[in-house]
Formats: C-alpha cells, structure tokens, sequence
C-alpha cells in the first residue's frame, strides 16, 4: 500500500439559513464557542489555501499571525506575489498544482471560506471532505455556502457532532 494522499478539506461556519458571510462579507455572528477546541482542530493542518478576500479579511483582524504555523496559499489574479512575501500566490487553479499538493508529504489541506473558491475546488472534484459548523442564527442575506451554478454534488455523511451552544458540526465526504 503506497502513502496516504493528504485531503483537501472545506471547513466554513454557516447560518442556518445557508450563509458563509453577511452582504458586505461580516462574520462577527459566528463568535467563539467555549466547546470548539480550535487549537485542536488547527493541528490537522500545515497548509491552508483560500482567496484573496478570505485572506485579506483575516489579515486585517489578526494580522500576520492569522495563519501561523501553515503554509498559506491565496488564490487571486490581482494581488503581486512581491507584495505578499509571506504567502504563495497563485493566480489559477492547476490540476498539476494540486496532484503536487496533495502528493506531497504532511498534513491535511484547509480550504478557507469563500464560496467563489470553494465552487471551483468542488467543481473540480478537489474537495475531499465538507465540513460544516451550523451556527444557531439566521442572516437573511448574505454569501451563500455554494453559489449557482445549479450543480448537485453528492455528499456521505461521516461524522455529527452537536454543542451545548447549539451549533452544530456536519461532516461529509464528496463523493466523485
């Protein structure tokens, strides 16, 4: 039996009624819940891959230390890698690039928010696993967890997990 691929999984916070984010992208409504070991779940991972508006708006909360610790890859066709010393960034999704990631010995792979990213990603048939935390509110607009195009994909539920708070973790497998 050869090694193990690494996954390249979808971990997002979610309202009830299907956003990722508020209209001008907010997510103060996700807050911290005393029961989710972040530390934890921020141990599976070496490497982090998300767009250019996920990362700018947790560099702008939590500066350079956002994704310490992992290697952060920012998808985006403006931002100049000279800028962003710090980071890879790569301007087009390559099914070479990510055979080469996910080959490539270490950790799992966090794709961060952003529903445009995660649509590609899915499309491509590049998610292993979605991951969703349910967070016990209801936004009534905003950016939703998968944007049209009309396009099912079918998911294997794998594991629950529900907290006191009333959120609730849905993990699933993409079937191919």
């Amino acid at each position: 039996m050869g090694p193990v691929m690494r996954k390249i999984r979808y971990l997002v916070a979610m309202s009830l009624d299907g956003f990722i984010a508020g209209p001008k992208g907010e997510a103060d409504w996700i807050g911290v819940d005393p029961e989710v070991d972040f530390p934890a779940i921020w141990t599976q991972f070496d490497t982090g891959l998300m767009g250019r508006k996920t990362y700018e708006a947790a560099m702008s909360r939590l500066g350079e230390k956002a994704f310490a610790g992992i290697k952060t890859v920012v998808f985006s066709r403006t931002m100049k890698p000279v800028d962003h010393p710090n980071v890879t960034v790569i301007s087009c999704l390559r099914a070479d690039w990510i055979r080469t990631l996910k080959d490539a010995a270490g950790k799992d792979i966090w794709l961060f928010g952003g529903s445009q990213l995660f649509r590609a990603f899915l499309d491509a048939g590049y998610i292993d696993t979605v991951e969703v935390s349910i967070i016990p509110v209801m936004l009534g607009a905003g950016v939703p967890l998968l944007g049209p195009p009309y396009q099912p994909s079918n998911l294997k539920l794998f594991n629950t997990k529900v907290y006191r708070s009333g959120r609730v973790s849905l993990f699933y497998e993409v079937r191919q």
